[in-house]
């Protein structure tokens, strides 16, 4: 039996704030696959990865289903699918080669799937997913952090979706380790001492002067959403052996000078486990259910600051065009619910 359901598509790159950019539409619900899950969408989010898919879709033959965040419930599930049954709450963030989440119905491997947590509503869990991902992985599999971890680590873009996480996964999980994060405005700083930041730099000012003066010990960490043009600073403030996980798109990195100093340049791109295939793709779903289980032991909180409704295009343009801006704190999300 052929299901179909309604999708809002991005239909043209032309700037989110102009009509034609996405459009209300009606597809045909891909078939289940042996460990897939049908999701009936309550709830999305915009990331920037969605901005640069977009941008990338230029004479787009076909309407582009967006939208890497999602929270919703279970209608069916794959022969065999054994993680989530029909009626689970769940929320995760896709896979980038495969129809985004910004559709009625919504087709994904249950391997990258976490269970909701039931102190959320929908909306505020749609918040994480990507977040909680590429910060988890970035924090635990690329830097290695443990419990017992100490140093100090700059976040920088803190007050992003992804630094909004990593600072409450260091307050959770590495109490030891002491937090830079950089913020430019008043209500920027505020939010991330709320998270779990100990001391804030300002990124639009003498960025090497302010570390310098709060971390003269010099910094063994850099968590960055805002590489590009950045080298040589990290360079300069990290200590001998430091390491810089990054997970934004420059245009180039020489790495060279980090040979010194014997710095590691890490890159974290939470979608190459299914991208790619990966034997673990489990562990997606594994550290979905752990930060599920640190929101209902208010260790870490949703990260979504603007709710918009329904999921339909305007409201998909809105958000667009609200994360366009770059001055989003947190993360806005768009849901059905009331």
């Amino acid at each position: 039996m052929h299901l179909s359901t309604r999708a809002i598509a991005s239909v043209s790159t032309a700037p989110a704030s102009d009509p034609s950019s996405f459009a209300d539409i009606e597809m045909e619900v891909p078939p289940l696959g042996p460990r897939d899950l049908l999701v009936e969408v309550r709830a999305v989010s915009v990331n920037p990865v969605g901005i640069k898919v977009r941008g990338r879709g230029a004479d787009q033959a076909e309407p582009q289903i967006l939208g890497y965040d999602a929270a919703g419930v279970v209608q069916a599930v794959g022969a065999e699918a054994s993680l989530f049954a029909v009626g689970d709450e769940v929320y995760y963030a896709g896979a980038i080669n495969r129809p985004g989440t910004n559709t009625q119905l919504h087709v994904v491997d249950e391997r990258i799937v976490g269970p909701k947590s039931a102190s959320l509503t929908f909306a505020e869990a749609a918040a994480l997913p990507l977040t909680a991902i590429t910060a988890w992985e970035g924090l635990f599999d690329k830097l290695k952090l443990t419990s017992d971890s100490g140093g100090t680590l700059l976040m920088v873009g803190a007050s992003g979706g992804v630094g909004s996480v990593v600072l409450q996964l260091l307050r959770a999980l590495v109490p030891q380790m002491r937090v830079i994060a950089t913020a430019s405005r008043p209500e920027a700083e505020d939010w991330v001492r709320s998270l779990g930041a100990h001391e804030t730099v300002n990124h639009r000012g003498d960025l090497r002067s302010e570390i310098r003066q709060v971390a003269p010990e010099g910094i063994d960490y850099i968590f960055t959403a805002n590489s590009e043009d950045q080298t040589e600073l990290y360079i300069d403030v990290l200590n001998p052996f430091g390491q810089i996980v990054a997970i934004d798109d420059p245009g180039s990195v020489d790495v060279i000078g980090l040979k010194p100093k014997a710095l590691s340049w890490h890159w974290e791109f939470m979608f190459a486990r299914s991208l790619h295939q990966a034997a673990d793709q489990i562990r997606q779903h594994e550290l979905l259910a752990e930060v599920a289980q640190l929101v209902a032991s208010g260790e870490v909180r949703s990260t979504v600051t603007t709710t918009l409704r329904p999921i339909a295009a305007e409201q998909i343009r809105e958000a667009h065009r609200l994360v366009e801006s770059g001055h989003m704190i947190g993360k806005v999300v768009i849901t059905n619910e009331a």
